[in-house]
């Protein structure tokens, strides 16, 4: 009786372990993406600390997006042991980064690393907080270390219209907004969209930027951004589309927009140059 009774106890213990080990099996089946940036994609545009502890603040429209195939990985600085978990990165509208963090992400794009980075020159999105609010998204970005060494030159024409406008991405409509535009340096580095994207092989990684970050605007979607962000994570990030836990597709944008052939000028009026600190590759 009383093996019976041990038999009947391990076998509830089991049942009961059971579901948690297949919620433990599913967490750990999906990718984990690290994120870091201005652009507030995590935490939603909270006013303080108690904004999200509170639930209060407003979230991002693209957080739920993302999460449909990736858990989040929020990060407040780029060192080595920060990134050393991850394989995929996302970089939305970053501060300028530390000479420690510029080396930091650049051997660990070297050593496999994949990072999906919006760097805009003239962020159009609005925002509730005033200019120079540090909770304000950062207006201008300063990449022009990590950037430089990368083989890339960010730089931004004035002269071109304001309006969003679209065009291809690998079979995506891209909508941008007073887009910078990218020079390639080197021989790494490709350039796609009206050099609005740049894509870069740099030692065993890969990174994708944008020199704009219209689709991320906190009050959006804009026309056409759910389809572009996944497009662009999808062609960076491998099996982002495949793995566990994703939603439902996402509609195909098809709308009338700027052709591609409708592109901007480049500009002699480069980014401002910062120290940056990296050793040469």
């Amino acid at each position: 009786m009383r093996n019976c009774s041990k038999a009947l106890l391990a076998a509830a213990l089991l049942c009961g372990a059971m579901p948690v080990m297949a919620q433990e099996r599913e967490q750990s089946s999906v990718p984990q993406l690290a994120v870091m940036g201005t652009i507030p994609l995590v935490w939603g545009e909270a006013a303080g600390i108690e904004d999200i502890l509170s639930g209060a603040a407003e979230p991002h429209w693209a957080r739920s997006l993302i999460e449909q195939r990736a858990q989040l990985a929020p990060l407040d600085y780029l060192s080595a042991d920060a990134l050393a978990p991850h394989t995929m990165l996302l970089l939305a509208q970053p501060r300028g980064l530390t000479g420690e963090e510029n080396v930091a992400l650049d051997s660990w794009v070297r050593a496999g690393g994949r990072l999906l980075l919006f760097a805009d020159p003239m962020m159009t999105g609005e925002s509730r907080f005033g200019l120079g609010d540090r909770r304000r998204p950062q207006d201008t970005v300063l990449l022009s270390p990590i950037l430089n060494h990368w083989g890339l030159q960010l730089r931004f024409d004035d002269s071109q219209a304001e309006g969003v406008r679209h065009s291809g991405f690998d079979g995506t409509q891209v909508p941008v907004n007073l887009a910078g535009e990218f020079a390639a340096t080197g021989d790494g580095c490709t350039l796609e969209h009206h050099a609005v994207i740049a894509r870069c092989t740099l030692g065993e990684g890969e990174v994708l930027a944008i020199a704009d970050s219209a689709m991320l605007d906190f009050h959006g979607p804009i026309e056409g951004a759910p389809e572009a962000l996944f497009a662009l994570a999808a062609a960076i990030f491998p099996g982002f589309g495949d793995s566990a836990g994703n939603g439902p597709p996402i509609p195909h944008f098809v709308g009338e927009s700027q052709s591609d052939t409708d592109g901007v000028s480049p500009s002699t009026m480069d980014e401002v140059t910062i120290t940056g600190g990296i050793p040469p590759p």
